[in-house]
């Protein structure tokens, strides 16, 4: 007959169980779940695949490496998902704030964005390019100034108003440098040409649109740094 067996202890069958600090569990957990080196981290904008902050930082250097204004249907392209006028508008209005204080800053303008330096800093920019830029005549001026305040004016329109006659000089240079386009005729004998002012000058200007054009007086001394040539 077989002698009973005694049932093992409870040290036999469970090995001891190690503790460890809270703290150190938490690091433990940490680095379960850090990402690994060279994986795409996927955060939200607005539900997309990017965070406001880094969208500003494309915003930045899509405006920083253009030549002309960019409208907000070019910027929207710069996005992974559909973002609305004023969800792109705040994000561009942050992006100016933190570029206040600095040499250049955000502005918006007719055509869009831009980044341009700011007017006090002209005067070291010209030390690269010394040359001093020509000054329209004051015909030009008035020229632009009426097609500017009264358009659309037709060239009768401007003679009328200024007194004199208008060579057809005026109105090519004033086309020429892009400040104003024919838009139509008026439906009168001679279907004479409508002049009006473009996008282009007021880019120039640095203004949004017609209503925040400045006092006559003051066309002349604005356009004074954009001039590039001499009637």
């Amino acid at each position: 007959m077989s002698e009973p067996v005694e049932p093992p202890t409870r040290s036999d069958t469970h090995n001891p169980v190690r503790t460890e600090p809270l703290d150190q569990a938490q690091d433990r957990s940490a680095e379960a779940s850090a990402p690994v080196a060279g994986t795409k981290i996927n955060t939200d904008l607005f539900d997309g695949n990017m965070n406001a902050a880094q969208f500003k930082l494309v915003l930045e250097a899509a405006l920083l490496t253009s030549v002309e204004p960019l409208p907000l249907s070019e910027l929207k392209k710069l996005s992974d998902i559909s973002l609305d006028n004023t969800q792109l508008e705040t994000l561009l209005e942050e992006l100016a704030a933190d570029w206040q204080g600095r040499g250049v800053e955000l502005t918006r303008v007719a055509s869009g964005w831009r980044f341009r330096a700011k007017p006090h800093m002209q005067t070291y920019l010209d030390r690269l390019n010394p040359q001093k830029p020509p000054r329209y005549s004051r015909a030009v001026l008035e020229t632009l100034a009426i097609i500017a305040y009264h358009q659309p004016v037709t060239r009768g329109d401007i003679e009328e108003i200024r007194g004199v006659a208008v060579s057809a000089q005026i109105l090519k240079t004033l086309e020429a440098r892009g400040w104003i386009d024919v838009i139509g005729t008026r439906d009168v004998p001679g279907k004479p040409e409508l002049f009006a002012s473009t996008k282009q000058l007021l880019d120039d200007l640095n203004l949004r649109s017609l209503n925040e054009l400045p006092a006559l007086q003051e066309i002349s001394s604005l356009l004074e740094p954009e001039t590039t040539a001499q009637t």
